[in-house]
């Protein structure tokens, strides 16, 4: 088993140093009113993809969903344009944009053609569009009507209902209790100065993050970021987030006229840049973050046939995000299914994962990495990652070396301190009790 580890380690270790040298450079600046840039050249292809980030989320709301509301906004006009110019704009000019807003943050993203007479118009209005959004009357009405009727949609929808209620009892007070699109009565109370008020204290050069990935020079790139920042108001970034509270054990319920249950179990646990984030990463790959082939899966699934996914995951954020668990099954099989995921979670808590089950999950880990930055957006997604949670600038580089570093012992030491079973909160939607 020794021998056969020390090859699968080896190999890994081959096929990474081929990939190692077309990892991604990245060069970073900031611009004059206080923007951070992100840039790294990719010259397969004339394109370039980017990303403007704001600190922006909903975690910053002073009305449950009003960044979702002002990320909607954004393209509905800008200055003399309506909504349908900027949209022309776009079209004619073979380039892609979009914009939202999560718990964490709001972005806007421009993905087009080098060739200058393709991306300079484009660039302008975009610029134009962050630099002076309208927020029509009109537009802000429907746009939360749609809001609304997306709402009234999740009361019918048991998963929707777990994962509001899930945020709730894990977060309390805290602003990551409020769901993104806010709720029925706080999106009925919103009004365009409280969209405006978002956009003014918030969409500024110094709460602003440039990310460009594409097939341009160092000066291009400096060129592009000062044409979408460079005229935006310096302002401020936003004070820091409140820490997040322990939570003491907790089961809700929320009944639902649905054939199946809804279970989500966890607690709030991992922040980006978390001493333990690989510890915990290799090791709820095996617990339940593989697909069919982790434990819960196995268990819940392979083993009972009480459901057709079993998973589990973490999701850090900018505090603790959640550790979660989850699965569906019929209403009669809760109970049981339940008992058998925190069960499963107690064992690998207390033994940790096998030597056999260590190299297959880094294998699998490792194998899929260079699949996951093949791409400009792909790499523009880690490096608006990087650079919004401030991780070390060779993040990718040392991605595969930390994953293969992590020990059997680590992750057993990292879930004893980081998972309580004695506190995690139980939600559970369906027509059970």
């Amino acid at each position: 088993m020794k021998l056969i580890t020390q090859k699968a380690l080896i190999v890994i270790t081959l096929c990474w140093s081929g990939v190692a040298a077309a990892l991604p450079q990245i060069e970073h600046w900031q611009t004059a009113n206080g923007a951070r840039v992100y840039f790294v050249a990719a010259h397969e292809l004339p394109m370039v993809d980017v990303q403007v980030v704001f600190d922006a989320g909903s975690a910053r709301d002073t009305v449950p969903g009003v960044a979702s509301l002002t990320a909607r906004l954004l393209m509905e006009g800008a200055g003399d344009l309506d909504a349908n110019a900027i949209a022309e704009r776009f079209d004619a000019l073979g380039a892609r944009v979009s914009s939202n807003a999560g718990r964490d943050n709001a972005s806007v993203s421009l993905r087009s053609l080098t060739d200058p007479a393709l991306l300079q118009p484009a660039l302008e209005t975009l610029a134009q569009v962050l630099r002076a959004p309208a927020f029509p009357a009109a537009a802000f009405e429907r746009e939360r009507s749609r809001v609304l009727m997306a709402l009234r949609a999740q009361e019918q929808n048991p998963g929707a209902l777990a994962d509001r209620a899930f945020y709730r009892a894990l977060y309390g007070t805290h602003p990551y209790a409020q769901p993104p699109l806010g709720t029925m009565e706080s999106v009925k109370a919103l009004t365009r100065d409280d969209v405006a008020g978002h956009y003014h204290r918030h969409f500024v050069a110094r709460n602003a993050i440039v990310v460009i990935v594409g097939d341009l020079p160092r000066n291009a790139a400096q060129a592009v970021a000062e044409t979408l920042a460079g005229q935006l108001p310096a302002g401020n970034a936003p004070a820091p987030l409140p820490e997040v509270e322990g939570v003491n054990a907790d089961t809700v319920h929320v009944a639902h006229p649905s054939s199946q249950t809804h279970i989500l179990v966890g607690q709030p646990v991992l922040h980006r840049g978390d001493a333990d984030y690989f510890a915990l990463y290799v090791g709820n790959h095996i617990l339940g973050g593989s697909g069919l082939v982790s434990r819960i899966s196995d268990e819940v699934r392979e083993k009972r046939g009480l459901a057709y996914s079993a998973y589990s995951y973490f999701l850090p954020m900018r505090k603790a995000g959640p550790f979660q668990l989850g699965a569906q099954t019929k209403n009669e099989s809760a109970a049981e299914a339940l008992a058998i995921m925190r069960a499963t979670l107690q064992r690998y808590r207390d033994a940790g994962p096998t030597a056999e089950e260590l190299v297959a999950a880094k294998k699998n880990i490792t194998g899929g990495f260079p699949l996951n930055i093949d791409s400009n957006s792909d790499i523009a997604g880690y490096l608006a990652m990087i650079a919004f949670y401030r991780l070390p600038l060779d993040y990718l580089d040392r991605f595969i070396e930390q994953v293969n570093a992590v020990t059997a012992e680590q992750i057993r030491d990292a879930f004893r301190r980081r998972v309580d079973p004695e506190r995690l909160v139980t939600v559970t939607v369906g027509n059970g009790k």
